[in-house]
């Protein structure tokens, strides 16, 4: 889309069914979507997706710093999880195979 001379490139944000994909195996209870685990499986989702657009447009910049604040908020949320529940954070690192 070209707007003012610029060109503005839209972002599929993830879908529904990918979001209840993501957070499904790592949910506490039925509905929960605000624990660390499942915003870590959201997040890990949401950097796999950007991740993968910044392989084909490496000049978006703005998008990139989305992706590192992401990634920033990804970590805050697993170093909160592996203080207060280690043995939640490793199986929750193992699922997700994240590598710490």
């Amino acid at each position: 889309m070209r707007l003012g001379g610029l060109r503005i490139i839209f972002h599929k944000m993830l879908s529904k069914r990918k979001k209840e994909n993501a957070i499904k195996g790592t949910q506490r209870h039925e509905g929960d979507t605000g624990s660390p685990e499942a915003q870590v499986a959201l997040l890990s989702r949401k950097i796999d997706e950007l991740s993968t657009h910044l392989r084909k447009h490496k000049k978006d910049f703005h998008s990139r710093r989305g992706l590192l604040q992401m990634v920033a908020d990804r970590r805050k949320h697993l170093r909160y999880l592996a203080k207060k529940d280690e043995s939640a954070y490793q199986a929750l690192i193992k699922k997700l195979g994240l590598k710490r």
